[in-house]
């Protein structure tokens, strides 16, 4: 949890600006993330015309049939040596909710975390391409620009370097993850759910070291499920159900863009969670008063050093805030390169809002 001085100033701008946001969520409440979700669900497969990707080997499409488009989309890759089977539940359990999900096999069982990573941004082409053919059920239907990723153990491993690879990617869901020596420098919020029992995966070998080595300034959560294995997460009914719960919830937040997710997060999901034995997390949105992390290019370099950059024309209103809650500076900013200079302030977390939108900024001295 961030600070209480920077709780209590965020309070403030919930109070002024978050009325209709919360009138929004009245109808949202943690009952809704059951299993099966309220829409029916069909699937697609090769068979159907669905595209057979060089980079993956076969895979099935979940989706829903009276769901309200556009629709997002989620990618999801097994583990080491295992079949789609082995995550095939979530594939119905997410078309349910509205989440359009395609699950992929690998060229070979024994594909290490890169290759999966490959595999997934071909599956997510698949996608792409569906929404374009003509017999496709879903063509036209799906939001091409909200795109996630998911895997289990190596999987898991590959859903994060793919979001590496792609910075496009809405959101990572990373199943009990394995990746050795990970290099996660990536800004797809992340949620990493992992066993607390996990022999295969260990939490402090891997899905710790994981949430460490993502930057500060990405959103993220650990759930450590309790007593948990290394297939714990493999299906949404993981840790009494707190596996589908969560992952429904981060996808709904974040790839959706329904920040009335936040509040069933943190109020209800993450507030003394009795299935899990370890909670970490360094996320913003709405219930703080803070819309979800921007996309990078609204604002840049990040982490910054001297100056912040702000693209676009037109004015900017903005305050420029430590992680205490102190304002220190704010003003408003015209033309076409419209600069902030944090030269002058140490190293550390910081938060920049622009007309409204906030953004997680890490100043750098080096």
């Amino acid at each position: 949890m961030k600070s209480l001085y920077l709780s209590l100033f965020l309070a403030l701008y919930v109070m002024l600006s978050c009325n209709a946001v919360i009138a929004q969520c009245d109808n949202v409440s943690v009952d809704d993330l059951i299993n099966p979700g309220p829409f029916q669900v069909a699937t697609l497969t090769e068979a159907d015309g669905l595209r057979n990707g060089p980079e993956y080997n076969g895979a099935t499409v979940y989706y829903p049939t009276d769901g309200i488009p556009p629709y997002v989309s989620i990618a999801i890759v097994p583990g080491f040596t295992a079949l789609p089977s082995s995550v095939q539940e979530w594939g119905p359990f997410y078309a349910s909710h509205g989440i359009v999900t395609i699950i992929i096999g690998t060229n070979s069982l024994v594909d290490f975390p890169e290759e999966r990573a490959i595999a997934l941004l071909d599956a997510l082409e698949t996608i792409r391409q569906e929404n374009e053919r003509e017999d496709s059920p879903l063509v036209g239907d799906l939001n091409l620009d909200r795109l996630a990723v998911s895997g289990w153990s190596m999987g898991g491993g590959g859903a994060q370097r793919a979001a590496v690879l792609d910075n496009t990617i809405a959101g990572v869901i990373a199943l009990c993850p394995f990746l050795s020596n990970p290099q996660l420098e990536h800004s797809s919020p992340i949620l990493i759910l992992s066993g607390e029992n996990d022999p295969t995966a260990p939490p402090a070998q891997h899905a710790d070291v994981h949430y460490n080595a993502t930057p500060i300034t990405t959103d993220k959560l650990l759930f450590e499920i309790a007593n948990g294995n290394h297939s714990v997460a493999n299906t949404p009914n993981g840790g009494d159900g707190a596996t589908g719960q969560l992952a429904l919830s981060w996808l709904k937040l974040y790839v959706e863009g329904n920040e009335c997710y936040c509040s069933i997060l943190e109020d209800d999901l993450l507030d003394n969670p009795t299935a899990a034995s370890k909670v970490e997390q360094d996320f913003l949105c709405s219930s703080l008063g803070l819309n979800r992390l921007q996309k990078v290019s609204e604002a840049y370099p990040n982490p910054a050093k001297d100056m912040i950059n702000i693209p676009g024309n037109g004015k900017v209103q903005y305050q420029f805030i430590s992680a205490l809650g102190q304002v220190m500076l704010n003003g408003e900013l015209t033309g076409n390169d419209k600069q902030i200079d944090i030269s002058e302030y140490p190293e550390g977390l910081y938060y920049l809002i622009i007309n409204g939108k906030t953004f997680k900024i890490l100043k750098e001295n080096r």
